[in-house]
């Protein structure tokens, strides 16, 4: 029902779906009518009314509920083919056909509009809830390389006489760090933007996939003390896709690798041509996540528990993004029987074989 959802549909087609609907039932109940008898068509005309109900909206329900009283008189009720009910008994059961098809379709909009008020409510709740999650996570996460910024700044102006060339690089290095995680946090919240207003669009341009995780290896090289393992196949095709958007990608998997790894850990990368995809996976043999956790991690601002403090739980949801901006899709898997998870992008890509016609 919920993937199934005919409200969106304009006023004019729901109107077209529900006057068929009861021809069509009432056509198969004519059929039958000899075997079932006019009040058990009754009954089968007012679950197709009760049904519609429960999905359009309410002026198409109630042409139905007319429709179908008018029709149940004109085809079952005796005498046939006529609006005249020369029964009592028929003619009360008529009147409360009518009514009880009306009343249902009323009720059941009442209801369904309810239920939408409240589901609102409840998202508008949620929504509170996770951007005062996010505000509170970022008030550490901007306050902290700030802080580191303008200390350092600082220390340069105040001992500028006293400060050796190494103690002067090691601060310029503090201020460069900052720079580069407040740097990173502005554009999560730009990328999350970009993709929650629908204003992202791809810049889609062959790549060479083992360029771009290099790349991004080299990017990192300075804060991590992790293994990072990639050897480049050089038979792997170049890919059509966004390389911006996709060097994002590797990069946020890196960063969560590194984040959330002991110093003395290996993360491995592999890149592969699977059908018509392009396939990155980035695997590690740390502690891993937990199962119950695993269909949330890709969650807007969701964090696993026990996770270090500091984090916007925005990285991972914007991988979903963007790889799906891409059609493809991204899912992870804890290593068993081994330590660690492993993260796999799918990418469907168009792909270039001129690496291998060069060799040939």
């Amino acid at each position: 029902m919920n993937n199934f959802q005919p409200r969106q549909y304009k006023s004019s087609t729901q109107y077209l779906i529900c006057i068929l609907s009861v021809l069509l039932v009432a056509a198969a109940c004519h059929l039958s009518a000899e075997f079932i008898g006019y009040k058990t068509v009754a009954l089968i005309l007012l679950m197709t009314v009760s049904v519609l109900a429960m999905l359009f909206d309410i002026l198409p329900v109630l042409l139905a509920a007319v429709l179908s009283a008018l029709i149940w008189n004109f085809l079952f009720i005796p005498p046939k083919f006529t609006f005249h009910i020369s029964n009592t008994e028929d003619f009360l059961m008529f009147l409360l056909y009518f009514f009880i098809a009306l009343v249902n379709a009323v009720l059941s909009f009442k209801i369904r509009k309810e239920q939408k008020k409240t589901r609102d409510k409840e998202e508008k709740e949620k929504t509170i809830k996770l951007y005062n999650t996010l505000l509170n996570s970022l008030s550490h996460e901007l306050r902290t390389p700030i802080a580191t910024v303008l200390g350092a700044v600082d220390t340069l102006k105040e001992n500028e006489a006293q400060l050796t060339a190494v103690h002067r690089n090691e601060l310029l290095s503090q201020i460069d760090t900052a720079a580069i995680r407040l740097n990173t946090q502005v554009e999560n919240l730009l990328s999350m933007s970009r993709l929650e207003t629908g204003m992202l669009k791809l810049n889609i341009d062959w790549c060479d996939t083992n360029e771009l995780i290099n790349a991004v290896i080299h990017k990192l090289a300075l804060e991590h003390k992790q293994t990072i393992v990639f050897e480049p196949d050089d038979n792997l095709p170049l890919f059509k896709y966004d390389r911006g958007l996709i060097e994002q990608v590797i990069l946020n998997l890196l960063q969560n690798a590194i984040n959330y790894t002991p110093a003395n850990a290996t993360i491995t990368i592999v890149a592969k041509q699977q059908a018509d995809n392009c396939v990155i996976t980035i695997a590690d043999n740390g502690k891993g996540i937990d199962e119950k956790e695993l269909p949330h991690i890709f969650d807007k601002f969701y964090r696993v528990q026990q996770s270090k403090t500091g984090g916007s739980g925005l990285g991972l949801s914007i991988v979903k993004g963007y790889v799906e901006a891409h059609n493809g899709k991204v899912y992870a898997h804890n290593n068993k029987p081994s330590a660690g998870v492993t993260f796999t992008v799918e990418i469907p890509a168009q792909a270039s074989y001129l690496n291998h016609l060069k060799n040939e």
